[in-house]
């Protein structure tokens, strides 16, 4: 068997030739892949390995001795240390062609898809301060909290104080919010010990509104701190519609627990996608883009090609927003979504917005399809909006037989 010719600390001089799914620099060593990230197509780099497996090695950049003309310079002073993002020193442009060549590689290598066109990618006039959502792990040192995203390939947390793809109110409430902790005195949780109270910050803005929610995720209910918190909090941020107390005591890398409480305001805010509007609570799902999503959904909508006589399902339908951008051209949409949260906000987004040929069903789609099918309810159109690891083979069996 033939071994890696490198080994881990070896600094090693190669070429990078492509961009990798999660957007590493692709290039070999004497024909052995070593993933580079940070590093760009058509750049000479050098780099230090730190970890070689059978079949690649990865490593990471020291030094650029030959530099891509894609090249751009960030404009975060933590790029080069936040997890948060991966692209920022290659060109808008180049971005876009990387995200259809990610699409079609999906699709034509892995799905063995040789015939499907996949269309340039649609982008931005301007992609800076448009996410409105954002979640912080909280981290203690030196007896101060600080928020911020993990570095790569660690649970480091880097402090943000200033995120520039983040909506400029979510700056604001991540300063205002760390501000009044220290000054509080209130404990971030610890990883290592299980001790502390904040786990995570959770913020999010609806665009059109301007209402701000804001999720504080902690191990347990607190109430005398965590009161004298929400005070700080509403005087400090006056268009703080929703404040939410969530609750996870586990030791666990998922962010949310399974309690929940109202600590001011209302427990949800409303925003606008074109003509609809939405209530979205906590742990709701609602794109982070609002600008792109209004783009995507009218994309669906002409690629549906709806005529008033079809039937739909919406799957992973979420809070609806999909849905209620079909309904109006279609005979009956069925929206099918395993979080009863989420449905309950479809439902009354539906009733809300004088859509009436719209129904949800909670659970999971591999069940609730045949079940809708059993009832002769029979979809000429499907949307698919799964989750990140995709659809479980049952799913898309489901979507076979149907």
């Amino acid at each position: 068997m033939n071994r890696p010719p490198l080994a881990k600390g070896d600094l090693v001089q190669l070429t990078v030739e492509d961009l990798a799914s999660n957007a590493e620099g692709v290039g070999r060593f004497k024909g052995f892949t070593v993933f580079v990230p940070g590093a760009l197509p058509q750049e000479t780099v050098t780099a230090q390995v730190i970890s070689v497996q059978k079949h690649y090695a990865r490593a990471l950049p020291e030094g650029i001795v030959r530099t891509s003309p894609h090249r751009s310079n960030s404009s975060c002073p933590t790029y080069d240390r936040c997890g948060g993002c991966q692209l920022q020193h290659l060109d808008y442009s180049e971005q876009l062609q990387f995200k259809q060549q990610v699409v079609e590689r999906a699709l034509i290598h892995i799905g063995k898809m040789d015939r499907v066109q996949v269309l340039p990618t649609l982008g931005m006039d301007r992609p800076w301060a448009y996410r409105n959502k954002a979640s912080f792990p909280l981290a203690e040192k030196d007896g101060l909290v600080s928020a911020g995203l993990f570095a790569p390939r660690s649970h480091e947390v880097i402090e943000t104080k200033e995120c520039l793809l983040l909506h400029p109110k979510i700056n604001v409430v991540l300063r205002q919010f760390v501000s009044a902790v220290n000054q509080l005195k209130i404990s971030a949780y610890n990883e290592t010990s299980g001790s502390g109270l904040l786990r995570h910050l959770l913020v999010r803005v609806a665009v059109t509104t301007g209402e701000i929610m804001t999720v504080v995720v902690t191990t347990g209910a607190d109430r005398p701190r965590l009161t004298r918190l929400a005070e700080r909090l509403v005087t400090d941020v006056p268009e703080l519609t929703s404040l939410l107390l969530n609750i996870n005591a586990k030791r666990t890398n998922v962010i949310l627990g399974p309690k929940w409480q109202l600590l001011h305001g209302r427990p949800t805010i409303t925003d606008y996608l074109g003509p609809y509007r939405f209530h979205i609570s906590g742990g709701s799902f609602f794109q982070v883009n609002p600008f792109q999503t209004v783009r995507l959904y009218e994309q669906v909508r002409t690629y549906a090609g709806l005529t008033g006589k079809e039937v739909v399902v919406d799957a992973y339908c979420g809070i609806g927003t999909i849905s209620l951008f079909l309904a109006e051209q279609a005979k009956a949409i069925h929206g099918i979504e395993v979080i009863p949260a989420a449905i309950d906000d479809a439902r009354r987004n539906a009733r809300e917005n004088g859509i009436d040929n719209a129904r949800f069903k909670v659970g999971e789609v591999e069940k609730v399809l045949p079940e809708l099918r059993a009832q002769g309810i029979q979809p000429e159109v499907v949307v698919l909006d799964p989750p990140r690891q995709g659809c479980r083979p049952e799913v898309l069996a489901a979507l076979a037989s149907a």
